[in-house]
């Protein structure tokens, strides 16, 4: 996708991090944004910003994992702005503790944002995308966890593997109908964002639960470890947001922020080819591959 001026972009999860990163650098392209998020209060917080920047904006209030919701956001869009070319797959959350201590309901909580949400965001828009006729890109939000499982972490491990399994099947079956649709999948590593803090209160349902999975297992211990270590040139939700834009832009698929995880991946890859057991990753390594 070449052009962005007063086409549409729709970004889930937009009302932080690196959502609303996403949402403001598409409107700085002067695209008309459409937010949705399940919080309406930060949502519309959001929007406010935005609009005060000058932006064409909709927001709506949105559970991704819901399809119906979905499907009514892809109709609200289009019925508001009469079409839709970028479309940002982008809520997600993540919860910490074995792998084993996952309850059945903590698994549908996770997979349901960030793999179903994925998918219902394929279900919806896509078919209306080729009804148009017209160039547009799916972006998806993975994770490098999905390349490099991060230890007590299981079901966002297995949910952002899957949306790079599905990301790269979308591509293909678009190519082989010959769609003006192009698919990236992103895949950051640490980014300065609130995600795994926040994550709790976007459940549903048990929030004093959910708000109990994250504090002291070893995915917070590690980021809390790489945070003390000093990440060298962190990246931020901006970093990320404009690197979407180039790979949109120049109809990249692969989107890996972090060009210091490219010793991780080999390290990953050598390790499957030697059919090796998997190892921990440990916060040092990460810390140099942020540098």
């Amino acid at each position: 996708m070449r052009e962005f001026k007063d086409r549409v972009a729709v970004v889930t999860g937009a009302a932080s991090g690196i959502g609303f990163a996403m949402a403001e650098r598409f409107a700085r392209e002067r695209m008309k944004v459409v937010l949705a998020d399940i919080h309406p209060d930060s949502l519309q917080q959001a929007a406010a910003e935005l609009r005060a920047a000058g932006a064409t904006v909709l927001a709506v209030p949105t559970d991704v994992s819901d399809a119906a919701a979905m499907e009514a956001l892809a109709s609200k869009t289009v019925e508001t702005f009469g079409a839709v070319h970028l479309v940002c797959n982008n809520a997600g959350v993540v919860a910490d503790r074995p792998a084993w201590e996952f309850t059945p309901a903590d698994w549908q909580w996770i997979l349901g944002v960030n793999l179903f949400g994925v998918i219902h965001g394929i279900h919806a828009f896509v078919p209306r995308m080729l009804a148009q006729g017209e160039e547009g890109h799916i972006v998806n939000t993975a994770s490098a966890a999905a390349f490099v499982p991060l230890q007590g972490i299981a079901p966002y491990n297995v949910s952002k593997a899957g949306v790079v399994a599905l990301s790269e099947t979308l591509a293909m079956d678009l190519a082989q109908v010959g769609a003006q649709i192009k698919v990236s999948v992103l895949c950051p590593g640490f980014v300065t964002t609130n995600l795994p803090a926040t994550s709790a209160r976007n459940r549903p349902q048990q929030p004093a639960a959910a708000a109990a999975q994250m504090g002291g297992g070893p995915m917070t211990r590690l980021v809390q470890e790489a945070r003390d270590g000093g990440l060298r040139n962190p990246l931020t939700a901006a970093d990320v947001a404009d690197q979407v834009l180039a790979a949109v832009r120049d109809e990249r698929f692969y989107i890996l922020p972090h060009p210091g995880y490219g010793a991780v991946l080999q390290d990953r890859t050598r390790a499957l080819l030697a059919g090796g057991y998997p190892c921990p990753v440990q916060a040092d390594t990460l810390v140099k591959a942020n540098g």
